[in-house]
């Protein structure tokens, strides 16, 4: 009997050399094959043909060029145009600004001066555009200005252009319709309301209506305070990136002493509109405060001595002390009933508005165009101006109020209001309040630093 040792390890088996062989003939295949493609890769690229052995082919052509003589001609017979635009300068004659345009053409010259469309450009005021084309020698092909803002928001624009071929000329006007916007400003009261609005850059047309809007609430020559200030909103009318006119003032609101003024231009369905404080009652009130801006009362309601008669009697109305030539408003809706000479009263004007109620306007230098028994005319209108005929001793304005053709103090006479916007216009008219509101309370002092805002 055999015994085996369980400490001596087993021998390996045939099948175990035999996978260990085969594992081992893997790897090695793996590798050649990887070498053998490696070597194949570097063997490839330099097989690329060099670019100096590529073939080269010299192909010659021949060019026209044109010699100086016939390059000189050409540009001569290009026939260039310029354009020129200037603005009119004050003291400006047709040769000063012809030349400024680089026009030189005698023909263009007469024509301006001869017809009656194109001499409009001479009459041009300062600050107006002209722009001009011409050719190189300065013949003039065509010139063109716009001018003269009407009431639809338009400009007439001038045009005078060459008949091709010809010194002949023609000169046609034309419509120009006006990009609308809505400037809106604030000023702050130093000196005066003139001083403001020029320091917030607000025209003089535009400040005269802030004057109108608010004329029956505050007495501009008197009332203003250091610290009021005011907030605008008005149209401007462009044409080609150039403002030509202001137009309404749209809304404002006028801090005076404390107390706030405000006032929106509404248009009522089938009237002209006018302005309504922002609660929507009318801000026209019956009559005027003043018949004359800017002005001071230089003689009341009272018992006095005539300046010229010498005799103890009462003046029957108020006078206005104001420069020659000043302008004499309606102090409210009325029709004319006199328009002449009137004894003492001079050049007189009297007005019948609704009901009995009448004003006088004596003295007056002369009277507004068209003024004559029967026109109707309308709060504000100008209806004459500031003079000293008749029984005075300067220019001012006499001016009476009468109830029942009797005459009352027109400063302490009360009248009735009138009626405030309907119930189906209030809405309407917030919404507008609500838009201008919102604008005016950027513009507050200490609110914002804006000083203007367009839209």
């Amino acid at each position: 009997m055999t015994t085996l040792n369980n400490s001596t390890p087993p021998e390996p088996t045939v099948a175990r050399k035999l996978s260990a062989a085969r594992h081992s003939r893997i790897i090695i295949a793996s590798a050649i094959f990887l070498g053998i493609f490696a070597l194949g890769a570097a063997a490839v690229a330099p097989l690329a043909p060099d670019a100096s052995d590529l073939p080269v082919k010299q192909i010659t052509e021949q060019l026209d060029v044109p010699t100086l003589a016939a390059q000189m001609q050409a540009i001569e017979e290009r026939n260039d145009v310029f354009m020129h635009e200037e603005n009119v300068r004050r003291g400006d004659t047709l040769g000063s600004l012809m030349q400024r345009l680089g026009v030189d053409d005698d023909a263009a010259d007469r024509f301006i001066k001869s017809d009656k469309t194109a001499k409009l450009v001479i009459q041009q005021k300062a600050g107006s555009t002209v722009r001009a084309r011409t050719s190189e020698d300065g013949e003039l092909q065509w010139l063109e200005t716009y001018f003269s803002v009407n009431q639809d928001k338009a400009v007439r624009k001038m045009t005078i252009q060459r008949v091709p071929g010809s010194d002949t000329f023609t000169a046609v006007e034309t419509t120009a319709p006006l990009e609308r916007r809505l400037e809106m400003r604030t000023g702050n009261i130093t000196s005066s309301l003139f001083a403001a609005t020029d320091a917030a850059q607000i025209p003089d047309a535009v400040a005269s209506q802030l004057v109108d809007m608010f004329s029956t609430s505050i007495d501009f020559k008197s009332d203003l305070r250091r610290g009021d200030h005011f907030q605008i909103e008005y149209e401007t009318f462009w044409q080609n990136g150039e403002m030509v006119s202001t137009g309404r003032v749209v809304a404002g609101e006028f801090n005076n002493a404390g107390h706030t003024y405000q006032a929106l231009w509404f248009d009522e369905p089938g009237n002209d509109g006018s302005y309504y404080g922002f609660d929507g009652r009318s801000m026209k009130k019956a009559f005027l405060r003043s018949p004359i801006a800017f002005t001071r009362i230089s003689s009341g309601f009272s018992m006095r001595i005539h300046p010229i008669s010498g005799q103890w009697k009462q003046h029957t109305g108020v006078d206005f002390a104001a420069p020659m030539g000043t302008p004499i408003r309606a102090s409210a809706d009325g029709v004319v009933d006199v328009a002449g000479p009137s004894g003492g009263y001079g050049n007189l004007v009297v007005l019948k508005h609704w009901s009995n109620y009448s004003t006088a306007y004596g003295h007056m230098s002369r009277f507004a165009p068209g003024m004559r028994k029967g026109v109707k005319v309308k709060q504000g209108d100008v209806i004459g101006f500031v003079g000293a005929t008749g029984w005075a001793t300067g220019p001012h304005l006499h001016y009476e109020f009468r109830v029942s053709n009797k005459a009352q103090d027109p400063l302490k006479i009360k009248v009735e209001q009138p009626q405030s916007l309907t119930a189906s216009e209030l809405s309407r008219f917030r919404t507008a309040v609500v838009d201008v509101q919102h604008g005016f309370a950027l513009l507050r002092p200490g609110e914002s630093p804006a000083q203007v805002a367009t839209r």
